[in-house]
């Protein structure tokens, strides 16, 4: 077989469809020169840990595999089956993860509306009537994810806000920081500061207790961690229990710790929110396309023609988000380029213009 020359297209379906970062990749490769004790018992994963602990201000910072497993771990610490976990309607937890926090923690998750993904502090108004009744689940975690499920961020003092109303009713505050990079450069550029300072600013400062910080959408090939803000003596059983305990754990620390090197991880998210930025800036002058949500992070959702929605995803794959109202989701990546943009722009333009032609000369007599 002929293999072709051409270089593969990056797609706009998912930032995880992109590959590793070449620095991550190579740390990868260090990594697996001779042999390390197993388990996390290891240098590499020491100062993985380490510099995700520096960067995101948390106590303690252990490695796993993937995201669902890091949020299923975080709420297993906090939770008791007759518990319940409170989150947006569009959480990921609720939404994309199979039930697996029901299944792992035996909880109920109590969904709740909210704009444009954000929730208030008003909207765990009436929780708290459920407590100290033995007939009603009892709410024990307010879970938000950040950036949102929408492509919104929370700024610092809308997640203060509602961690602190959230404790005053005794819930723990859990973050779903799958893009959590994201989220800092967003609030990095918004109010001028530092992305380390940002990501202190919507992490310890906001009086969180428990993060899942995402690697695999900002470029790494597998592993996230999850950032402790107060002790927990129990995590060791409860992420060996839900399978979480990775054997060669060097190579996830391996990656952190690149990800944490130069703030490879603040140039990836910044790259793939430029990306998404440009993206909507493009589609804008689209007048067949309407963005529905604000872009703050690196996701943009529009409402296009339905006759152009299966075209454009021959030319690159993305997916439909709500298809009663053609409402589809593109998501940029680390290493989405502007000619990425502007080729994916021009392909949608093609799929609107052939539609309509194609329609206007059904109608002629």
């Amino acid at each position: 077989m002929i293999e072709s020359s051409a270089e593969p297209l990056r797609l706009f379906a998912s930032d995880n469809a992109s590959g590793v970062h070449p620095r991550i990749m190579e740390r990868i490769a260090a990594a697996n020169r001779g042999h390390c004790v197993s388990y996390g018992a290891d240098p590499l994963t020491r100062r993985g840990e380490e510099s995700i602990r520096r960067l995101t201000g948390g106590r303690t910072v252990d490695f796993l595999y993937n995201g669902t497993g890091a949020n299923i771990v975080a709420l297993g610490l906090c939770t008791r089956p007759y518990n319940s976990v409170v989150c947006s309607e569009e959480a990921h937890i609720a939404t994309d993860e199979c039930g697996a926090a029901e299944r792992f923690t035996g909880c109920k998750l109590m969904t709740v509306p909210s704009h444009h993904g954000k929730l208030v502090p008003a909207d765990l108004d009436g929780f708290a009537d459920a407590f100290g009744v033995e007939h009603h689940v009892q709410p024990a975690v307010l879970s938000v994810s950040q950036s949102t499920e929408l492509g919104t961020v929370y700024r610092p003092d809308e997640l203060l806000a509602l961690a602190r109303a959230a404790h005053a009713i005794g819930l723990t505050v859990h973050v779903d920081g799958a893009r959590i990079a994201n989220a800092a450069v967003c609030v990095a550029r918004e109010i001028g500061c530092s992305p380390r300072d940002a990501m202190h600013a919507v992490t310890r400062d906001a009086e969180i207790d428990f993060l899942s910080f995402g690697g695999t959408k900002n470029g790494a090939m597998v592993g996230e961690a999850l950032v402790s803000y107060r002790e927990t003596p129990d995590l060791k059983y409860v992420r060996k229990q839900a399978a979480q305990l990775a054997s060669k754990m060097r190579f996830i620390g391996a990656q952190f710790e690149a990800l944490a090197e130069n703030d490879l991880w603040f140039q990836n998210a910044a790259a793939s929110n430029d990306a998404a930025r440009r993206l909507a800036e493009r589609l804008d002058r689209l007048p067949e396309v309407k963005i529905v949500y604000p872009v703050d992070a690196n996701a943009v959702f529009v409402k296009m023609p339905r006759h152009a929605i299966g075209p454009a995803q021959a030319e690159r794959f993305f997916y439909v988000w709500d298809k009663e109202n053609d409402v589809v989701r593109f998501m940029a990546s680390f290493d989405s380029t502007a000619d990425d943009v502007d080729d994916f722009v021009a392909g949608i333009a093609r799929a609107i213009a052939d539609g309509d032609s194609t329609h206007a000369s059904e109608e002629t007599p």
